[in-house]
């Protein structure tokens, strides 16, 4: 299965390279694909750079579409080139995971309009904001409605990620990778610890 990651400048480096480590360790089912408006170098705040490809480009769609967040997000949030695309990948594609402030580019679409989501809890108002028809739920840590999966901050689009994974081969594939990582992960995906009240 494809994963197309979404880039743009200043996105959070664990958003992108959580999920990707692990999805990336299971070559014989998953393969990523990074993927940006203009293609080339994309770079964070880190200073950590990743060559994308042009999302135009993009031949048949990808079963799974991935948007990090990061400093980023505030400015592409108003980018409507980007959230056009990010809106005809989503809706083609079997499934959407969001980290973090990603989340506000996806509601940005339309495309969580009653959907139960959740973000960031730092930037949660912020994030919660970009569309206020979206269920947002403040106390996940991960959030499923449908194909679309939403996560809280960072550290949690791992956890996300390994619910996908529990969701999709079963709770034992899942530990087991958290394992050989040696991640000890969140598995309730319904109350998150780091809640701003």
């Amino acid at each position: 299965m494809e994963i197309a990651i979404i880039m743009f400048d200043d996105y959070e480096t664990l958003d992108v390279f959580g999920p990707a480590e692990i999805f990336g360790r299971l070559t014989d089912i998953y393969n990523l694909k990074f993927y940006s408006l203009k293609g080339g170098v994309i770079s964070n705040r880190h200073g950590v750079p990743i060559m994308t490809e042009k999302l135009e480009i993009i031949n048949s769609i990808p079963e799974i579409v991935l948007i990090p967040g990061g400093w980023g997000t505030r400015k592409e949030v108003d980018n409507l080139l980007l959230i056009d695309k990010i809106k005809e990948l989503a809706q083609s594609s079997n499934y959407v995971l969001t980290v973090c402030t990603g989340s506000a580019l996806l509601a940005k679409s339309g495309l969580l309009n009653g959907k139960k989501a959740t973000s960031n809890k730092r930037a949660f108002a912020w994030v919660a904001s970009q569309n206020q028809n979206v269920d947002w739920n403040k106390k996940a840590r991960w959030a499923i409605d449908g194909k679309y999966y939403t996560s809280s901050g960072v550290s949690a689009g791992m956890d996300m990620t390994l619910g996908f994974l529990a969701d999709r081969h079963g709770i034992d594939f899942a530990r087991k990778v958290a394992k050989e990582i040696e991640y000890n992960w969140i598995e309730d995906k319904d109350n998150d610890s780091f809640v701003v009240e």
